[in-house]
């Protein structure tokens, strides 16, 4: 009996391997091709097009930012920020979902032990010729597997793993963005400190003044107003004080939330020692499709649209399923072990999907649609990622241009400054051209200063507009 049922098994598996031998030849599944773009070859709005290969996104933020603090807060944010260890979780998600799919070549096999009771009605079919009850013990294992005639399976396993890939993209787009965030912030709190520093100085500076003035008043150089004009100056320097020192608090608990831990006072350097080691490098603009990981989401999102479009056709063909069982069963415990207890079965079938109420219609209409979609989303992600850049590029451009023109501006008003108080002392100038000199000074150190900022932030730009951060 063994023999018999194994010959029986080898041979329905052969007619079985022929059928799916000869269906595999009517593949229907695509493969994916990247789409082409016009607009790739010219993202990048500028006189001088870029043809190296090279771009700043290759470097690591290590060796980008050179201030052991910064670095010492990348790397804590890198590790404790709470948007990354989401990103991380959604990533075990994806990776679960991938396994899955990957699953799904192999056939499902379970096994299952049962014993059963049951009392016959004597009035009923089986009762009339049993009496009492019937008992059956049974030992068994099934198998059931679906061959991948149409590459349903595969666009399922390969939709499984773009979803994957686009959740780790997700990931790499978080760092990129955290890195520049906390470079950023860092370097605010740096220019609220210089700038501090420059008020602190006025308000002593001040301060002295509205003592000079008064003794000019005293010797009838100068009337009451003047004195009252430098003592609303002075007050004014220190309103300007207070508002900086609540911009440096936020602005630290802003960095200490970016790092996943509660307030501190956070340790730094100065702005004057700030230099970024790279040079500024675009690369062709070809690079962000490598590059910048939300450009690579996109397209890993298009890549799942398009297997899942694959997935939606198959399911007009029908489908081959094999399934088998087997096992021992017996109507006595005792006897179940025994080899008259063998039973086993086979079944091979085809099926057709034929009237389901537009059911596999509406998916594949559905699934095109989604696939435009995503393929539109990829599109302007791509677009965005190089007007980004274009944008950056300028701003870094305009602000080191405008750096030397507001060095000479604050050089010029503090000479101003200097020569009006000198010329109010001796009686050839008056309080408001001391005033004006003063206040104007002010401002323009306190824009050189912004502009230091904006250089620092415009290079930062730069980097994380063309991806980098997070390799």
């Amino acid at each position: 009996m063994k023999l018999h049922i194994k010959n029986s098994l080898i041979q329905n598996a052969l007619v079985l391997t022929v059928i799916v031998t000869s269906l595999q030849g009517c593949f229907v599944a695509k493969d994916y091709k990247r789409p082409e773009f016009e607009e790739t070859e010219n993202l990048y709005r500028t006189d001088a097009l870029s043809t190296d290969s090279l771009s700043m996104a290759d470097v690591s933020w290590k060796d980008m930012f050179t201030d052991p603090y910064l670095r010492q807060y990348i790397e804590q944010g890198l590790e404790n920020n709470i948007d990354i260890r989401v990103a991380i979780e959604q990533m075990d998600v994806a990776e679960a979902y991938y396994k899955q799919g990957k699953a799904a070549y192999f056939p499902s096999l379970g096994a299952k032990a049962t014993a059963t009771h049951q009392e016959l009605a004597k009035n009923s079919q089986f009762g009339s010729f049993f009496n009492g009850s019937l008992q059956q013990f049974e030992l068994s294992g099934n198998l059931s597997w679906e061959a991948d005639i149409w590459g349903k399976i595969r666009s399922n396993k390969r939709a499984s793993e773009a979803g994957y890939l686009q959740s780790v993209a997700a990931h790499q787009a978080v760092k990129t963005q955290l890195v520049a965030s906390i470079a950023s912030v860092y370097y605010q709190l740096l220019a609220l400190d210089e700038q501090l520093a420059v008020t602190r100085r006025t308000i002593e500076t001040r301060a002295s003044s509205v003592e000079t003035i008064k003794a000019l008043k005293d010797a009838g150089q100068v009337n009451q107003v003047a004195v009252d004009q430098n003592i609303a100056q002075y007050n004014n320097a220190r309103a300007l004080e207070v508002d900086l020192k609540a911009a440096v608090f936020t602005t630290e608990n802003t960095l200490n939330l970016l790092l996943g831990r509660a307030s501190v006072v956070i340790e730094r350097g100065a702005l004057n020692n700030q230099h970024l080691e790279s040079e500024i490098n675009l690369g062709v603009s070809a690079l962000l499709l490598s590059n910048r990981p939300d450009v690579m989401a996109a397209e890993f999102g298009l890549i799942q649209s398009f297997e899942m479009t694959n997935v939606a056709r198959s399911n007009f063909y029908p489908s081959l399923t094999i399934t088998a069982a087997g096992g021992l069963q017996s109507l006595q415990l005792d006897q179940l072990l025994s080899a008259n207890s063998l039973f086993a079965n086979i079944v091979g079938g085809l099926t057709q999907p034929i009237f389901n109420q537009r059911k596999i219609k509406t998916q594949k209409e559905v699934a095109e649609a989604q696939q435009e979609q995503a393929l539109l989303h990829f599109k302007k992600t791509l677009l965005v990622a190089g007007n980004e850049v274009s944008n950056a590029l300028y701003a870094y451009n305009a602000e080191t241009e405008k750096f030397q023109y507001r060095q000479n501006e604050v050089e010029a008003l503090r000479h101003a400054e200097t020569n009006s108080e000198e010329l109010l002392q001796n009686g050839y100038a008056t309080y408001l051209d001391l005033l004006t000199a003063r206040q104007s000074a002010l401002n323009a150190e306190l824009n050189v200063i912004d502009n230091k900022l904006q250089q620092l932030l415009s290079v930062v730009n730069i980097y994380e507009a063309l991806g980098g951060g997070w390799k």
